[in-house]
């Protein structure tokens, strides 16, 4: 540990139960335990039955997700940001994994995963899981969550609680914001079902009587405007004394239909929503400019196939049986929901509500003692190899190292990935200053990053015009590499510097997910970055690199034959242990190599945020291996590789999860750290992960997850040790 901040006054998250200090990072990995059962040598590893369907597995993951708004360890706001964190979760899994299955089912590919499953039968379960998890959410809801906000002083109005005055003041906020921007929509002949954006909220309205044109009423769709936010707060003179109070923009349209439809009489008016296929379709063989490419892909994305119909639980079956027919969707694709259809939009209420003790207490991210002692990032990296861990040790060093190059006369060239960035960036601030200051500034930028390409497409613009020269990579391979290099002439000859990451170069991320960068000016690191960086601009052959594993050339063989060679050690009788960060483990290659490392008696340690299709704990196949999943107040993003080596360990940190498409599909670093002390301080935070008992998940041989509890030992909650090991409290 480089250094620890121990602020004087505790919170309740800085003692256990007992009063005591937190529980230190511990080194109690279990190693050198013999597998209980003989290895079935004939065991073939390619059996579908030894693989979990990768589908499944995302699902279960989001179902995880959901578990944390009913731990009550977590802050009542927290609760419901993870409860509204589910529901998009929910809407990206339909809008691309769910899509695609639908793909293949209507084109007739019965292509399978490792796990052999026809994409029918999957959709199947995905539809009966889904289908109760999102009737336990409402209820959570509903029965948990809205409750408890108003104990706490936050309440949402329905419709039939609101005072006179209340009512009075919907009723002018839907005559002076709503009806200029409402544009209902009839339904007959002349005017067909519109075309709805998706995933947006509409109510479909029933009518009688007629319309200024003698038209006999029928049905109408109401799309809710855009542009208006979906819960919106009610003057403090209108509420309850205490009580912070909020109606739905649902509540307020249905309250004052009639008026959308002056003369008609409204039968009934019901939400609903449209999730589409938002997957995009790119050909290489088909696109000349990828740019001009995606605009035109980003625009079809709003209007894809329907894939899911939410609807109010008390639309009326005939109307339900309409979007339906309308939208192509059969019975197992509708949902309805006993509350709003769009839940996600209710995050604005996390951001407006001043209540801090209703959420995780704030922290000031660590600073390294490398770093503290030099008033320059760059003269800090010449002294040595520097490693920081988000969000518990500050993001800022890296996009100061930037800044420092960009006005540094001594930098001649810059140059940068950019996967997921964000729209104000100080990363790309910096880089527009670094071009507008006569330096060579080569920028990366993957236009395809899903849900990004608007603003990486609006960043390539920004920094062309300020002279840079910007790549979209390579067309057949996403760019998914964090790398930054930095030029710079020291007493007459030109030294290098490198920033390796396994996160993103985005600000607010930064602060919510768990990575870690690397600064160094090693040269032969700083050498292989430069390789890779003239790879993805230019054209020609692979060049050798020394220390850096690189996809799709070299990283999956060598991953590959680092877990082979734990194996062999354990073959000879000697202590062999790995430990796997990351994401997702889906790659069949990688699973049916640390089956064969379980075999051979190593220890595997896999801490697996999300997709899994390993299966562990199986009798001599992989008795060994324990996967745990950790949900927390943080989400887990690192990708961090340990192997024992017998002795001589192995550390490394990649952008690359186990899968197929980062191993074989995407331009991928991963950078060993050659810093022993650093190497060992990874250890260590490995090791936490492996102890945690308040916020661990334990995979089960079956697919099911195991919550791990304290029982009678110390809760220990890897984050908050983490937490409170490298960050002060504010």
């Amino acid at each position: 540990m480089e250094e620890s901040h121990r602020p004087e006054a505790k919170s309740e998250l800085d003692i256990t139960p007992s009063g005591e200090a937190p529980v230190p990072r511990l080194n109690q990995t279990r190693t050198g335990i013999k597998p209980k059962a003989m290895p079935d040598p004939e065991a073939d590893l390619t059996d579908p039955g030894l693989y979990f369907n990768r589908e499944l597995s995302h699902l279960q993951f989001n179902v995880r997700v959901l578990e944390q708004a009913l731990d009550e360890a977590h802050p009542l706001l927290n609760r419901l940001m993870f409860l509204l964190i589910f529901s998009s979760n929910m809407d990206e899994f339909f809008e691309i994994r769910v899509a695609g299955l639908k793909n293949q089912v209507a084109l007739g590919d019965e292509t399978t995963g490792a796990d052999g499953r026809p994409p029918r039968s999957v959709l199947a379960e995905i539809s009966q899981i889904a289908h109760e998890q999102v009737e336990r959410q409402y209820r959570i809801l509903n029965e948990h969550l809205i409750p408890a906000l108003e104990q706490q002083g936050l309440r949402f109005r329905r419709r039939g609680d609101w005072s006179e005055a209340q009512r009075e003041w919907v009723r002018d906020y839907f005559e002076s914001e709503i009806m200029p921007v409402i544009s209902p929509i009839g339904l007959d002949p002349s005017h067909p079902f519109p075309r709805l954006v998706n995933k947006s909220l509409n109510f479909i309205v029933e009518l009688e009587g007629k319309d200024a044109f003698g038209r006999e009423g029928g049905m109408a769709i109401l799309p809710a405007p855009r542009s208006l936010p979906r819960v919106i707060a009610l003057p403090g003179e209108l509420c309850e004394e205490g009580f912070t109070e909020y109606v739905f923009l649902s509540s307020m349209i249905h309250a004052h239909a009639e008026e959308v439809f002056p003369g008609m009489s409204v039968r009934g008016c019901y939400q609903f929503r449209l999730t589409r296929n938002a997957d995009l379709s790119v050909d290489p063989e088909d696109v000349s400019d990828l740019a001009s490419a995606l605009r035109g892909e980003l625009l079809s994305r709003r209007y894809g196939s329907g894939v899911r119909l939410e609807v109010a639980d008390n639309c009326p079956d005939e109307l339900v049986d309409f979007l339906l027919k309308q939208f192509e969707l059969g019975e197992a694709d509708l949902y309805r929901v006993n509350g709003p259809v769009n839940l996600t939009r209710m995050m604005s209420v996390l951001g407006e509500v001043d209540r801090p003790e209703l959420l995780y207490r704030a922290f000031i991210p660590g600073q390294t003692k490398a770093l503290s002692k030099r008033d320059s990032v760059l003269h800090a990296m010449a002294e040595g190899d520097i490693l920081l861990h988000h969000p518990f040790q500050s993001f800022a060093p890296v996009e100061e190292l930037l800044r420092e190059a960009a006005r540094d006369p001594d930098v001649l060239a810059i140059k940068q990935t950019l996967y997921r960035t964000g729209a104000d960036s100080p990363i790309v601030n910096a880089l527009v200053e670094a071009a507008g200051n006569g330096k060579e500034v080569t920028v990366v930028i993957e236009l395809r990053a899903r849900f990004d390409e608007a603003d990486n497409l609006a960043l390539a613009s920004r920094l062309q015009e300020a002279g840079a020269i910007v790549i979209y990579g390579v067309m057949a391979y996403k760019t998914h590499a964090k790398m930054m290099h930095i030029v710079r002439r020291e007493r007459g000859e030109l030294r290098h510097y490198a920033h390796l990451g396994t996160g993103n170069y985005h600000s607010k991320t930064a602060k919510l997910y768990t990575d870690y960068s690397l600064l160094t000016a090693n040269p032969v690191l700083c050498a292989d970055v430069h390789k890779v960086f003239q790879q993805l601009s230019g054209m020609g052959r692979a060049r050798k690199i020394e220390k850096l594993l690189h996809a799709p050339f070299t990283l999956h063989e060598r991953l590959v034959e680092m877990i082979d060679r734990e194996a062999a050690h354990a073959r000879k009788g000697k202590r062999a242990h790995l430990i796997i960060k990351c994401n997702s483990l889906t790659e069949p290659k990688l699973i049916q190599a640390l089956y064969r490392a379980s075999q051979a008696g190593v220890e595997c340690d896999l801490i697996i945020r999300g997709m899994c299709c390993l299966r562990p704990g199986l009798p001599g196949i992989s008795e060994s291996i324990r996967v745990r999943s950790i949900i927390g107040r943080f989400l887990e993003h690192t990708r961090v590789f340990h192997f024992h080596n017998d002795g001589k360990p192995e550390t490394w940190g990649s952008s690359a999860d186990f899968m197929a498409r980062n191993m074989f599909h995407r331009v991928e670093t991963c950078f060993p750290l050659l810093d022993k002390k650093l190497a060992a301080r990874v250890r260590k935070d490995l090791e936490t992960y492996l102890v945690d008992n308040c916020q661990s998940w334990l995979l089960q041989g079956d697919g099911t997850y195991v919550k791990q509890t304290p029982g009678d030992a110390a809760p220990i909650s890897a984050q908050e040790t983490l937490l409170y090991a490298y960050a002060a409290r504010a």
